[in-house]
């Protein structure tokens, strides 16, 4: 869960090359990143409202793999909320704009709540630290491997 390699390494030259920058688009994972999806699917959200269209993704948190991208969210909630005083959709939209390669993030809010609450992540920033990078890729222990071409 949570893939990097292509935009950490396989778009990295580009990065290098051309000082291309890239947009982000569904940095919260379709919501997962949201922690709403935590404890089940909520009524009301973009899950329970559109069950054909995000159906394998819902699917997909019931086996393995999805139950440990909870497990994960679930550890970066209690840092965020713990160390950072922020939510857990906020770190991971910070921790996105950190990264230099990023020049835009399209954010995906349904309800004006969740943008005034994902514009928050502009004092979530200067929060994010070389050691509270770590510390989000040590939860996440997702780190791309290095190309080998």
């Amino acid at each position: 869960g949570f893939h990097r390699q292509r935009f950490e390494v396989e778009y990295k030259p580009l990065f290098q090359k051309y000082r291309y920058g890239t947009t982000i688009f569904s940095a919260l994972a379709s919501g997962v990143l949201t922690g709403k999806y935590n404890n089940g699917i909520p009524e009301d959200s973009r899950f329970s409202n559109n069950p054909d269209f995000f159906k394998n993704t819902i699917d997909s948190l019931t086996k393995e793999e999805g139950l440990e991208k909870i497990r994960k969210v679930r550890e970066l909630t209690t840092f965020a909320e713990k160390e950072l005083g922020c939510t857990v959709s906020q770190l991971a939209l910070a921790w996105v704009a950190k990264n230099p390669n990023t020049s835009t993030i399209i954010l995906g809010a349904t309800k004006p709540q969740q943008l005034l609450e994902n514009l928050k992540v502009l004092e979530v920033l200067p929060k994010i630290t070389d050691e509270v990078y770590q510390k989000i890729n040590d939860i996440l222990a997702n780190d791309p491997k290095p190309d080998v071409r």
